[in-house]
């Protein structure tokens, strides 16, 4: 098996599973104990993953809140500021995002402006009940601007600062898209929220471990991170919160129940995850210049391939500011699910976000590609990726 597809998940590093074997076997302590060795060496280990994790970013460690994943630090951000800006410092209740968002912010972002959401498959019977009850909007007090995107997916900052009121309190736009790659231009956008006195989030997802980001620089309250995205183990993330931006004493927790993260969110600590992903972190702050180099030259490689082997394929995102290695592209002639099913024994690719599975891609859709969607198909490269790997994609 060829893996492409490391957009959805990424393979563990052996370097992060070594880390990691320890906090399953023998050093299980709950680092929320006291005194004894096992719950001191697990309080350590967590630390020593929250300078990890701040050092690739240049934050302090107490900027760092461990979640269980991105779609928990999006859901935990914008709801934790909406509610304490609108109810307890009465500063507004306007949230500004886009169109092409990952699902965890476009749904948070649509509760809070009055929509039902479930889970639920869309042919279940429970579902076709939630729906017929969710006709009726909801007036959770807040507002919501989706703005529109260009050909690129990429938000217009004079389409932002023109839609910022006196009531806006939040803004929040994906820092490189989970489907086609393209980057936003996040240092102009947050210099216009800071202009205009509104906060400023970023889900960085995907970019993590892949381009330099230093906080100390860049205009952005918060931002969101998946570890199983850059070599790490899946159900562990964090959530930076800015300190001189909102404080843990302005911000409403996500999970109540106990003092672990500052108080912002209850429950043991998964150990070993986030030992697993403060070495990932350490790793990519050593050797990611090396390794997206070599995804980079890769990628121009796999390119021509895709070109000789599907003929008129149109290559989407931007083609200079994105992410490198991934690439979303919409191939004449095909039907991105039977491709996907005929390769499914030799290559894993994707036909967009694993959060969108069995549904057209969304973003595709913004991008006014709308009848192309079925043609979309996504591959991403990973440091393990190798020459004859790309090869395959021509077989």
């Amino acid at each position: 098996m060829i893996y492409l597809d490391n957009s959805a998940t990424t393979p563990i590093d052996p370097e992060v599973l070594e880390a990691m074997l320890p906090y399953l076997k023998e050093e299980f302590g709950n680092p929320s104990s006291r005194h004894y060795t096992l719950a001191v060496n697990a309080e350590k280990a967590v630390e020593k993953a929250r300078n990890q994790v701040a050092e690739l970013i240049n934050a302090k460690p107490e900027e760092i809140i461990f979640t269980s994943g991105a779609s928990e630090s999006n859901n935990f951000i914008i709801k934790g500021v909406a509610d304490y800006m609108k109810y307890y410092e009465e500063k507004g209740n306007h949230i500004i995002t886009s169109t092409v968002e990952h699902k965890s912010v476009l749904q948070t972002c649509k509760f809070l402006n009055g929509e039902v959401f479930n889970n639920l498959p869309n042919k279940s019977v429970a579902s076709r009940f939630v729906k017929k009850k969710a006709e009726k909007k909801i007036d959770r007090g807040f507002e919501v601007d989706f703005l529109s995107v260009n050909e690129y997916g990429q938000v217009n900052a004079d389409d932002f600062k023109n839609s910022i009121k006196e009531n806006t309190i939040l803004a929040s736009f994906i820092y490189g898209n989970n489907e086609i790659g393209s980057l936003n231009d996040i240092d102009t956008l947050g210099k216009i929220a800071k202009e205009n006195n509104v906060l400023f989030h970023s889900d960085a997802t995907q970019v993590l471990g892949k381009i330099d980001i230093d906080v100390a620089t860049l205009p952005v309250d918060f931002l969101s991170f998946s570890a199983h995205k850059m070599y790490a183990p899946k159900g562990v993330g964090a959530a930076y919160i800015k300190q001189n931006g909102l404080t843990k004493y302005k911000m409403t927790s996500l999970i109540h129940g106990g003092q672990q993260e500052f108080g912002y969110r209850a429950g043991t600590h998964g150990v070993h995850n986030i030992v697993g992903f403060g070495k990932a972190c350490e790793i990519a702050k050593r050797d990611m210049h090396e390794y997206m180099k070599k995804i980079a030259e890769f990628e121009v490689e796999a390119k021509k391939i895709i070109l000789a082997k599907y003929p008129g394929t149109e290559f989407l995102g931007d083609p200079v500011n994105k992410i490198p290695g991934m690439i979303g592209m919409l191939i004449p002639g095909i039907v991105n699910e039977m491709l996907i099913k005929d390769l499914a024994n030799e290559i894993a690719i994707s036909a967009g976000s694993a959060c969108g599975i069995s549904e057209p891609s969304y973003v595709i859709n913004e991008i006014n590609k709308t009848p192309k969607s079925s043609l979309f198909i996504r591959t991403t490269l990973s440091k393990f990726t190798n020459i004859d790997n790309i090869k395959s994609i021509g077989r």
